[in-house]
């Protein structure tokens, strides 16, 4: 952990704050730097801070008991966790668990602070709930996406989010079926029906995207 004055430049609404708060949010917090695949927050756990990401991903996602998972959401570099947010405001232990997806920079402000700056700054407020409705908005799209929309269509959809620019992407059918709510059965089949019309090219863990078209006219319903 090092002490960072500068952190805040990546969180413009920051600059909102009066220089009392500003001066005490720098000296207060901590940067961490975590590795990649680090285990951030898990079930059963208690926030102890509020993080704000410089750099990196973070994948939250729910796991149950028969160890299906889904992934909730991402947080990317400028963002906050909006479960951390509710996790704060309510005081609540964690019910998914966050993993860092890449290596990970971010800025840990203790809980006191954070509920000092809730109480006493409207700007720090409008920065926290703001980001807070925007993920809850997500997060809705996301369930009625699994709930309502074909699978087909979803994973041809994700399918061309992640592919590079030379139509390949690397991931397996389980990877697949957590970042699409669903089972890794179901993903494989419905991957070996896109292979047979010739829409993708499919190995271990590797998918080439052969006809994009295709995939493309699938994908916007």
């Amino acid at each position: 952990m090092t002490n960072r004055d500068d952190w805040t430049d990546a969180f413009p609404p920051l600059k909102e704050l009066p220089p009392s708060d500003g001066a005490r949010l720098r000296s207060a917090s901590v940067v961490v730097v975590l590795p990649e695949g680090s285990r951030i927050f898990g079930p059963g756990q208690a926030p102890e801070k509020f993080l704000l990401l410089i750099e990196g991903t973070i994948r939250v996602q729910q796991v149950s008991e028969s160890g299906r998972e889904i992934v909730l959401y991402r947080v990317a570099a400028g963002e906050s966790c909006a479960l951390t947010t509710a996790c704060l405001l309510g005081h609540e232990d964690y019910l998914a668990e966050g993993i860092a997806e890449t290596p990970v920079r971010a800025a840990a402000i203790p809980r006191t602070l954070f509920d000092e700056l809730i109480a006493s700054s409207r700007a720090f407020r409008q920065f926290v709930f703001t980001a807070f409705s925007r993920r809850v908005t997500n997060l809705f799209r996301l369930i009625e996406e699994v709930a309502f929309a074909r699978i087909d269509l979803r994973l041809a959809q994700r399918l061309l989010q992640l592919a590079d620019t030379d139509n390949h992407l690397s991931a397996t059918h389980q990877e697949l079926a957590s970042e699409l709510g669903s089972a890794r059965e179901v993903i494989s089949r419905q991957l070996q029906e896109f292979q047979r019309r010739g829409w993708i090219k499919a190995s271990r863990g590797e998918i080439e995207l052969t006809d994009k078209a295709a995939l493309r006219q699938l994908a916007e319903g």
